[in-house]
């Protein structure tokens, strides 16, 4: 696999996460964005708990 298109992939998952945190919280596609780029995707939990204390800011 070529490196274009595991980073095909990667942003493909990435999407995913974000849609998934979008749908899950009712943040932004961007505060969802920012989240999985600060956090990662290896703890949901975080990402969830963190998107919910944006939405109550």
């Amino acid at each position: 696999m070529s490196s274009e298109g595991g980073d095909r992939e990667l942003q493909t998952a990435k999407e995913q996460h974000v849609n998934w945190l979008v749908n899950k919280t009712g943040i932004t596609h961007s505060q969802a964005r920012e989240l999985i780029d600060l956090l990662g995707i290896g703890s949901l939990p975080s990402l969830v708990r963190e998107a919910l204390l944006l939405l109550k800011k």
